[in-house]
């Protein structure tokens, strides 16, 4: 029986070069391709695969966001991430949220369907040298409300556009941001998204 994937990532061309790749192997089989988060959920709910393998940032849900509601509905299904994002505060929430692997897309080909491989057999892949750096980096202050108020903020969204896609009053969106800007001593809602980006936070 082959291995089912489903892939999520965001840029055509990537996407298309990981199903091609993935499909050269005689014992992986890419059944969907999402090029959003919702999608990428829709997918697997709908197909029930064994691995899904998706990037961090994506339009609609990231894909922590699909790996944290994975964890919930679908506890099977592995989770592999594949970014660019070498940082380890995105590897702790990555585990955190039930991913199984975190690699990085400067690796060979050969180690994801490697990773893929070993995921579905119960084991957990992450990229060595973030390993060990997770182990020493400080931890992430925000809470998950914070985090996806301070997300939206960060990518120019205002107070009022906040409360209306969370469903919240423009005061307790002011109220998260104000916290969170206060945890990360920043000057601003900017600035703070800046400084929690870097450190693999958002």
């Amino acid at each position: 029986m082959k291995i089912k994937v489903v892939l999520a990532e965001d840029q055509a061309m990537v996407l298309g070069a990981l199903a091609a790749l993935l499909d050269l192997e005689p014992d992986i089989e890419v059944i969907a391709k999402a090029a959003n988060g919702r999608d990428a959920l829709r997918a697997v709910e709908k197909l029930g695969p064994d691995v899904l393998v998706t990037d961090i940032e994506m339009p609609e849900m990231t894909g922590l966001e699909v790996a944290a509601a994975l964890k919930i509905s679908r506890p099977a299904v592995r989770t592999v991430i594949l970014t660019t994002f070498a940082r380890p505060g995105y590897l702790r929430r990555a585990l955190d949220s039930g991913a199984r692997g975190y690699l990085l897309k400067d690796r060979p080909a050969s180690e994801l369907a490697d990773a893929v491989r070993r995921v579905h057999k119960g084991l957990r892949v992450v990229d060595p040298g973030l390993a060990t750096e997770a182990w020493s980096a400080e931890d992430d202050p925000l809470t998950d409300r914070e985090r996806q108020i301070l997300q939206r903020a960060g990518d120019g969204r205002s107070s009022s556009e906040i409360a209306g896609e969370l469903r919240l009053s423009e005061g307790t969106v002011r109220n998260y941001l104000s916290e969170a800007i206060s945890k990360l001593g920043a000057a601003n809602r900017v600035d703070a998204a800046r400084i929690a980006r870097a450190k693999g936070w958002l």
